[in-house]
């Protein structure tokens, strides 16, 4: 969008640019304009910088978060399998009389 609306800004000094060549301007001095002119070239120049070094930071923080999400996932499947073989791993409660009974089968 950034980008987008820096376009359009450009082609509004190069509009300006155009108006200047043809008309002039009787409140401001030709000179006067054309460095304003220049002035804020090199401020979109600075901007459109900006934007593309803000494009790589944003492109770098998306892939970290993707790494992040992707080892979330994995840490949260470890977790849920963690607590089901602890569950299936648990002692069931039983008393002493039960206990006698099963090694009796067994034996």
């Amino acid at each position: 969008e950034l980008e987008n609306q820096l376009t359009t800004k450009s082609k509004t000094l190069d509009e300006l640019k155009q108006s200047l060549a043809l008309d002039g301007s009787a409140e401001q001095t030709p000179e006067a304009l054309s460095l304003r002119i220049a002035e804020l070239c090199e401020m979109v120049d600075s901007i459109v910088s900006q934007v593309a070094q803000l494009k790589t930071s944003m492109q770098s923080i998306l892939e970290q978060w993707r790494v992040y999400d992707e080892v979330y996932a994995e840490v949260s499947l470890m977790t849920t399998r963690y607590l089901y073989c602890i569950d299936q791993c648990k002692p069931s409660v039983v008393s002493l009389e039960a206990l006698k009974n099963q090694v009796k089968t067994l034996q």
